[in-house]
């Protein structure tokens, strides 16, 4: 199952990711926002990792206006591994070497057609399992 969530500067962008994981039929929880009226993003990144630390869901997606302020807020979160991507190369790499658990993406740096092809590349990307990369996310989570 995979955590969604976005503030109101993501919330445009969330909607088009939902509609395109209804297409591919990936099941997923919507912790919010709503609606587009102001808000404040930790408070939807949190409940996204919350959701992934206790096993609820295995990955999360999270959209604000830069998904740098998700992404700040979940890896405040032990065992969370949260990449900021605006390119496919980063959402694969971050993916295959860092074993990245939650997405973040800006709607305002991020269009649509582009978002959806992240999202795709950080879905179906596996983690390498090679040792080292297992080695260095041993050396983050200490």
């Amino acid at each position: 199952m995979l955590a969604l969530g976005c503030d109101h500067g993501g919330y445009g962008l969330m909607q088009e990711v939902k509609a395109h994981l209804d297409k591919r039929g990936i099941e997923y929880r919507d912790f919010g926002t709503y609606s587009a009226e102001s808000t404040d993003y930790p408070i939807y990144a949190k409940k996204v990792c919350t959701a992934i630390t206790e096993g609820e869901c295995e990955f999360g997606i999270l959209i604000c206006g830069t998904g740098i302020g998700m992404s700040m807020t979940a890896n405040k979160f032990k065992g969370i591994r949260a990449a900021v991507c605006s390119d496919c190369f980063s959402a694969q790499a971050t993916r295959s070497h860092n074993n990245a658990n939650v997405l973040c993406m800006g709607e305002r740096t991020v269009g649509p057609g582009l978002a959806l092809l992240i999202t795709d590349t950080f879905l179906d990307t596996p983690f390498s399992e090679e040792e080292r990369h297992k080695r260095r996310i041993a050396m983050i989570e200490d």
